[in-house]
């Protein structure tokens, strides 16, 4: 309880300010108070700058662009947890390009925008599921950092979802016979799996067999035969979800 009132607080005190932003100056983010003031702890603690100002606005006063950094690009309801415990509720939307989840109180149209802190024990709900920050591995070996939705978790494994958006700078018509390139963001859906007793997160490579290579013996000749029994393909995400429910059974 005491954690909680701490953290609202925290949130009642802090904010991210746009400065220049209507005036065509580089942005500089500010924390502020109701009464003008501003704390270090609640920034560290709850919110940070949002990363990337300059490149962001550059992106966002550009109409040439095709697609969006957000998984959505309205505020969208939800409850912010922070060790489990709910802290408030919130309006949030994600930019999977920065890797940053940026919020309101009150969702108003002139409110400033803050960002959540990267602290792994600060989560939020994405369609009633937990999405935070997490450390993994991808398919190519890389330890990364970021935000992963936790689609399901069982006593043997955790299976997560992660939307990764890459930005691709457009081309000029070189001539008449060649169109010219728009630029875009392009999102992308990845798979990762944790499993009991082993601290590392993993990313999956969406076929049958490459999943039943990760398993161990006993494990691999049940699932390959109720994949065969349900017809099952891990390339769809509902079957994907069916397959470690299945695994943690």
């Amino acid at each position: 309880m005491k954690k909680t009132h701490f953290l609202l607080a925290l949130l009642s005190v802090s904010a991210l300010v746009v400065n220049g932003q209507t005036s065509g100056q580089v942005a500089s983010y500010t924390a502020t108070g109701a009464d003008g003031g501003f704390t270090d702890a609640a920034l560290q603690y709850v919110t940070g700058s949002i990363s990337g100002a300059k490149e962001k606005l550059s992106y966002e006063n550009r109409s040439d662009i095709q697609g969006s950094p957000y998984t959505s690009n309205a505020f969208q309801y939800t409850t912010l947890f922070y060790d489990g415990e709910p802290v408030q509720n919130i309006y949030y939307r994600y930019n999977a390009y920065n890797e940053e989840i940026e919020i309101k109180q009150k969702n108003l149209e002139n409110e400033p925008i803050r960002a959540l802190g990267k602290d792994k024990k600060i989560s939020i709900l994405v369609n009633g599921q937990p999405l935070s920050f997490k450390t993994f591995i991808d398919k190519k070996g890389n330890t990364l950092n970021g935000y992963l939705v936790t689609l399901v978790e069982g006593e043997e494994y955790t299976l997560y979802k992660r939307i990764n958006v890459k930005f691709t700078e457009g081309q000029k018509a070189q001539n008449s016979f060649v169109k010219a390139i728009p630029a875009k963001f392009s999102k992308f859906t990845e798979y990762y799996v944790e499993a009991k007793g082993i601290n590392r997160i993993d990313e999956i490579q969406l076929k049958n067999k490459k999943l039943l290579k990760l398993l161990p013996p006993d494990k691999k000749e049940n699932l390959a035969g109720y994949l065969k029994q349900n017809n099952l393909n891990i390339k769809e995400e509902q079957d994907l979800r069916q397959v470690f429910m299945y695994l943690n059974s």
